[in-house]
């Protein structure tokens, strides 16, 4: 078995040891994510890589999702850890939302390690035409309701 080494990682490792105090748990701060629109409808992506479906929480506080999730690293009781480099512990990402999100329609899947989001916009923010009602349909000017013509004389 070949290791290479890397004192940049061991700096990194020693650093969450003398955090965490046991140097095996360590907590990410972010979790990777992709945001775009598609028509009515914003995407949201985030990677999930070994989270157990069931601690995937989303809450929305006003206008404010949350997104929570957690990792556990499968060791053996008693293992002596010789590389450790996928974090794990409880991942949170906060998204302001906008006021022109349906937030009762926000549809969730996890599927092969992505958190897949999808938020629909409300309908009093989709563009929309707005038609013009008037009173009468065009009118055709008969001869005698057209107006007089003056002549002038200089």
């Amino acid at each position: 078995m070949a290791l290479t080494f890397d004192p940049f990682r061991e700096m990194d490792r020693l650093t969450a040891r003398l955090l965490t105090g046991d140097g095996v748990t360590r907590a990410a701060s972010w979790m990777p994510m992709d945001l775009y629109r598609v028509d009515d409808h914003y995407v949201v992506n985030v990677d999930l890589p070994g989270v157990d479906p069931g601690s995937i929480d989303l809450d929305v506080d006003g206008s404010t999702l949350t997104i929570a999730a957690e990792r556990t690293i499968g060791a053996a009781e008693g293992a002596r850890w010789l590389a450790q480099e996928r974090p794990a512990g409880r991942f949170t990402r906060q998204l302001a939302l906008g006021r022109d999100i349906d937030m009762d329609a926000i549809h969730a899947t996890y599927e092969n390690g992505v958190l897949s989001l999808s938020i629909p916009i409300a309908d009093r923010a989709k563009p929309r035409k707005i038609a013009v009602e008037h009173s009468a349909g065009p009118r055709e000017i008969t001869r005698e309701e057209a107006p007089a013509t003056v002549e002038s004389s200089s």
